[in-house]
């Protein structure tokens, strides 16, 4: 996997925080964001489940797919929560340094 396709999640993170001010007709995110916490939580146990899913049949592009879907909602519900990437990998590695 190359240092680029990482680099993408923070771009993709700032794209979310720029729609907030997008209309939600114009923006799913947008959308996602206007419906509120407990919607957005809705969307990532969807996500999930269908990951989880995809993964147990064994269908790769699927599971690819699906897993895209899991973490672009849950970086949504993370910006609704006024959190974000860096908090989460913060939080990996003190877990990491603990072990």
């Amino acid at each position: 996997m190359s240092k680029q396709t990482h680099e993408f999640l923070p771009v993709l993170e700032s794209v979310i925080a720029a729609r907030r001010a997008t209309d939600p007709e114009a923006s799913y995110t947008a959308l996602l964001l206007s419906r509120g916490t407990p919607y957005i939580a809705q969307k990532v146990g969807e996500e999930a489940v269908e990951l989880a899913i995809a993964a147990v049949l064994g269908e790769r592009e699927r599971t690819v797919s699906e897993a895209a879907d899991l973490l672009y909602h849950l970086l949504v519900l993370l910006a609704d929560a006024n959190l974000s990437l860096a908090d989460v990998s913060a939080e990996l590695a003190h877990r990491h340094a603990q072990s």
